[in-house]
């Protein structure tokens, strides 16, 4: 079998063609916002506050008494959304200081929890059916 010239250039050609195109490919990018950046920022400070109040004794009580391990309560909110968060934390401003404040928390969480069950997302309740 001989070696084919013209072959051998067609396919050097297509390679080298190949890596140009796979070294050139298009990329993307744009200014980034103060107000995006800023949003990033208070998204983080948000779920570190409401996982902060998970973290603090009574709440811990309560969500045991509830039948809610706390472990899986913070699992749970670190795979919240931003804007869930964000909520979850406007609610615990606008309740009472005080043992009020905790039972609104837990509360409050527990519903959370209800919610996701509700739309299939998690199954922690058996007495809970989804929506599917």
């Amino acid at each position: 079998m001989k070696n084919n010239p013209l072959l051998q250039r067609l396919v050097t050609l297509v390679c080298i063609m190949a890596l140009l195109l796979a070294g050139t490919a298009p990329l993307h990018a744009s200014m980034v916002g103060t107000d995006q950046l800023i949003l990033s920022e208070q998204a983080q400070v948000d779920r570190a506050q409401l996982l902060a109040t998970l973290e603090r004794d009574d709440v811990r009580q309560q969500l045991t008494a509830m039948g809610v391990d706390p472990s899986e309560a913070a699992q749970r909110v670190a795979r919240m959304t931003d804007q869930e968060v964000r909520e979850l934390n406007e609610r615990i401003e606008d309740m009472p200081v005080g043992s009020a404040s905790v039972l609104g928390v837990v509360a409050l969480v527990f519903i959370v929890f209800i919610i996701t069950d509700a739309i299939g997302a998690t199954d922690i309740f058996p007495f809970v059916r989804p929506v599917n």
